[in-house]
């Protein structure tokens, strides 16, 4: 199975037969695509394909080409154009191009940053565009990588050098049919010292069309032809190489397959809600993004995967069988605020007894205090207080700083309300533990050190 992570499929010359082109994909072996937009109206029709081809997800965003006219307010549209579309799962195509200049660079670099801000606030990656602007865009994505940007670093221009600092942010990278040109031996060496987990096939359909269909339409059954080209450069099996970058591409984008996640799982005496993935923070101990698994249980969920209360009712059935019903996951559960309530009445109507595990970030989340909801549905909560250091809390979380006294008002809601409330920290050198005990036994809630594994 190969995943194109990037076709250009409302492009018009695909118009009369993009039928016949899906099908051709399906036959080359290529079970999935990506296509990007580049300004509004294209996202729209991005939009439209993912909802009526199953093969098709998309991205939604505005390209540098496309930026002249950008204006901070568009972030709106196209922050409820993920919202309403589950199968949007990147913002793209979006970054800076200096070699065309079609818009002025001001308004390339205010258009990627405020794209690249939206993509870190609704926690999906970035596909990013670069022709001739290697510094700036190093400058930018490394700023934002700070703050848990993830990236594909669409169709690789650049060197060695920012390969390997990609690389060791944790950034993923692709190359298109180029990869194939005779005279391209410079984009065969830079993707020789690709490590394979980083790496994804793209077509960039309907350019680039790899050897040997040069001079043709490029559509995405030509990513085979890019694939094994880039398999021999790896030393790896055709059938490897397909394995590792429709992982890689599952990893960054939700797209493809993946052991299913369970929706509840029992740790000792406690069944635990696995709620979403889906995080405001980025905590720099967070294993979500590369192994989301709890005591062997596999958690990753998209979007589109997330369960309503009924499944979950139905999989906890009595409750009254555990020692507590534990909301948590590897995201944060009060994005889910209202599955989570719904469920947890159920539970406490059954007799049983709810736990809510977050980092206290609810009320900041949904403009509101959400504590008011908690008498009769949550009986306790658990909270990643992580360091009562606010300085050190924002670095290792990802967060703005006002984010800790979030979290601290929230904890004291809870205390005030008589929901019994823990506060945790995790093990780990950089964290002054006793400090942290303190500061949560002050405000009255309990502590307790997690194991950092």
């Amino acid at each position: 199975m190969f995943i194109d992570t990037h076709a250009h499929l409302t492009y018009p010359n695909y118009a009369d037969d993009l039928d016949d082109v899906l099908l051709r994909a399906k036959q080359a072996g290529v079970d999935y695509m990506i296509a990007p937009a580049t300004d509004l109206a294209s996202a729209a029709a991005v939009i439209e394909l993912t909802q009526t081809h199953d093969q098709v997800y998309g991205a939604v965003g505005v390209h540098p080409h496309d930026s002249s006219e950008w204006d901070s307010s568009l972030l709106a549209t196209l922050k409820a154009m993920i919202d309403e579309s589950p199968k949007i799962v990147a913002v793209g195509e979006i970054g800076l191009d200096y070699y065309y200049d079609y818009s002025p660079r001001e308004k390339q670099i205010e258009a990627f940053r405020d794209q690249l801000e939206l993509a870190v606030e609704l926690d999906l990656p970035a596909i990013v565009h670069n022709r001739e602007s290697d510094e700036d865009v190093m400058k930018i994505v490394a700023e934002y990588c700070k703050r848990g940007l993830r990236c594909q670093m669409h169709c690789f221009s650049m060197g060695e050098k920012e390969l390997r600092e990609l690389i060791e942010m944790g950034q993923f990278v692709s190359f298109t049919g180029n990869v194939t040109f005779p005279k391209a031996q410079n984009v065969r060496e830079l993707a020789r010292k690709v490590p394979l987990d980083r790496l994804l096939i793209e077509t960039d359909s309907p350019f680039l069309t790899p050897a040997p269909n040069r001079g043709k339409r490029n559509e995405p059954a030509y990513a085979r032809h890019i694939a094994e080209t880039l398999a021999g450069l790896q030393e790896v099996t055709i059938e490897d190489f397909a394995k590792t970058t429709s992982h890689n591409a599952f990893r960054l984008f939700g797209v493809g397959e993946e052991p299913s996640a369970v929706n509840t799982y029992q740790i000792r005496d406690s069944l635990y809600v696995n709620v979403t993935n889906r995080c405001d923070a980025h905590c720099s101990f967070c294993t979500r993004r590369e192994n989301p698994k709890a005591h062997g249980h596999y958690l990753r969920m998209t979007r589109s995967q997330e369960p309503a209360p009924a499944t979950y009712l139905e999989e906890i059935g009595d409750p009254t069988r555990y020692n507590e019903i534990v909301f948590c996951g590897y995201g944060e559960p009060t994005l889910r605020w209202d599955a989570v309530t719904e469920t947890a009445r159920a539970v406490k109507q059954k007799g049983g007894t709810t736990r809510l595990n977050t980092n206290g970030h609810g009320n900041a989340i949904n403009k509101r205090d959400i504590t008011e909801d908690m008498p009769g549905a949550i009986d306790a909560v658990s909270i990643s207080l992580n360091t009562a250091d606010p300085d050190q809390y924002a670095e290792m979380m990802r967060v703005e700083r006002r984010m800790f006294d979030e979290m601290v008002a929230f904890a004291k809601k809870t205390i005030e309300r008589g929901i019994k409330t823990s506060m945790t920290v995790v093990q780990i050198d950089e964290v002054d533990a006793e400090r942290a005990r303190k500061f949560a036994e002050e405000l009255g809630a309990e502590f307790r050190e997690r194991p950092y594994y």
